[in-house]
């Protein structure tokens, strides 16, 4: 009984995680690249209604997704086109895009508002879903779950083992030197924030069509925010962005299950919903660049250089530095 309550835990978990390791891994390309997508908490919002309300309309689940997508396309084009060729400070930008679409999702949203409609089918893969202990965890899910796998050993193929990938290195590095060896800086920028855009928007549709069905006012309210923290915990790389997804993951399935437990009946159901979002905060406090150094000092040296080589990232060198081609 307790094996059968830890697979479900973990099969949970991965689920729910999915979309913000979706959300995750597209902030990661953009931010490869050299432009920060700051939108995303409004990105995903307005992704999630729209994706349920064409959904819902349409009887189309797939194009619920696909009009998902191309709004976090969308949002992450006007964030290109005002920092690549405005030449607009980023961030600002950005913040002001998630104010804009969190308004705009809760405006449009509102004939949505829980209402009953279509959710992403479950499809277990044949043979491997049965498969002892793993089948259930990874194999048993939808589609959604299985395109954030594919989208991490993607994207760490494409950045790290192709050709392409080192130029999107280097856009992000040293666009100057990209640049002097014929790469088109700005056009790749533009593409690969806009592919990540559309990753975003994926997110949201997975949140109203597979974990939180329909739309509600908040529905996906702080996701981005914590998405975005997490490709700073994660050191810009997509193995580690997924890690701190599925930590997220597990900080909210740990509040879940302590809520249910009578033990805690008297604690306010806030304080289970929130706890998580403290607790990836207080993760990137400590591995934040002084208090990583902190914890390191308490290891040996060898294992603490070790630990340091794994877990320390940096931002790629031209983060949300615009580049003017002559």
């Amino acid at each position: 009984m307790e094996t059968d309550f830890l697979i479900q835990t973990l099969s949970s978990i991965v689920a729910a995680a999915a979309p913000v390791v979706l959300a995750s891994i597209g902030e990661t390309i953009s931010e490869k690249s050299g432009v920060i997508n700051l939108s995303l908490d409004g990105s995903i919002a307005l992704s999630a209604m729209t994706g349920f309300a064409v959904a819902f309309t349409s009887g189309s689940v797939a194009l619920g997704i696909l009009a998902a997508m191309a709004v976090g396309a969308l949002v992450a084009l006007i964030i290109a086109f005002a920092s690549i060729s405005l030449r607009q400070e980023q961030v600002a930008v950005g913040f002001v895009l998630t104010m804009l679409c969190l308004e705009l999702a809760d405006f449009l949203g509102n004939p949505f508002v829980r209402k009953p409609g279509p959710s992403v089918p479950h499809a277990p893969i044949p043979y491997l879903s049965e498969v002892p202990v793993l089948g259930p965890i990874l194999f048993d899910h939808n589609l959604i779950v299985y395109l954030s796998f594919l989208s991490v050993v993607a994207a760490w193929w494409w950045i790290y083992r192709t050709q392409p990938g080192l130029k999107l290195q280097g856009v992000g590095e040293r666009p100057e030197s990209a640049f002097a060896r014929g790469v088109n800086v700005n056009r790749l920028r533009y593409i690969y924030t806009v592919v990540g855009g559309a990753l975003v928007g994926l997110a949201g549709a997975s949140y109203s069509l597979s974990i939180k069905l329909g739309w509600s006012h908040r529905h996906t309210f702080g996701i981005g925010w914590i998405a975005l923290a997490i490709v700073i915990f994660g050191g810009w790389d997509p193995w580690r962005v997924v890690a701190g997804s599925y930590l997220f993951g597990l900080l909210k399935a740990l509040g879940s299950v302590l809520q249910r437990n009578p033990a805690f009946a008297s604690v306010p159901t806030q304080i289970f919903s929130s706890a998580p979002f403290a607790l990836m905060i207080f993760a990137l406090l400590l591995l934040s660049s002084e208090g990583l150094d902190r914890l390191l000092a308490l290891l040996p040296s060898r294992l603490a250089r070790r630990i340091d080589r794994v877990i320390r990232g940096r931002p790629p060198a031209g983060l949300g530095r615009p580049f003017v081609q002559e």
